[in-house]
């Protein structure tokens, strides 16, 4: 069990037992998500919504581990559980950005019911994106990517046409 465990460290490069706490995260995340989802395809026997929801995690988990070796050579992170991280940052920006758009949308006064729903839904994809990129930078700070996601988010915005946040 030991050899699996500093076989894993050492192609993730990890080298502080802490740094565990992320690729740990990942799977517990991406076993989560399948779960959720499990549902919504398969809802009875239970169990066996379990297993396809903790397969699909497996396979979400294996996705991201794909996208991980595609981006590695393309980002520049002094080691590879950064990237585990980094995707970390990029769903809980992608959930928390929705949760707190609804919630705005709904404030401001602005519903299916009181507009077209087209105009609703592209209102709340622009509010969601302008929220979105303040919390990618926050998530970013908070779990210790800021430079990383400030000069990600630098490059997104001059790509929306904002030239003062060119480098």
């Amino acid at each position: 069990m030991t050899n699996r465990i500093n076989t894993f460290k050492s192609n993730w490069e990890i080298t502080k037992n802490w740094q565990l706490l992320y690729p740990l995260v990942g799977i517990i995340g991406s076993c989560y998500m399948g779960l959720k989802f499990s549902p919504k395809v398969l809802e009875n026997p239970y169990w066996l919504s379990v297993l396809l929801g903790l397969a699909m995690g497996f396979i979400f988990m294996q996705f991201c581990v794909f996208c991980i070796k595609k981006l590695e050579n393309k980002w520049l992170v002094d080691a590879r559980w950064e990237l585990i991280r980094i995707f970390i940052v990029f769903a809980l920006t992608g959930s928390s950005s929705v949760y707190v758009g609804r919630p705005f949308i709904n404030l401001v006064g602005i519903s299916n019911e009181n507009l077209n729903p087209f105009l609703y839904w592209f209102l709340f994809i622009v509010i969601s994106l302008i929220f979105y990129q303040i919390l990618l930078v926050f998530w970013g700070w908070l779990l210790g990517q800021f430079d990383f996601f400030w000069d990600f988010e630098k490059k997104m915005l001059s790509r929306l046409g904002l030239k003062h946040f060119r480098k």
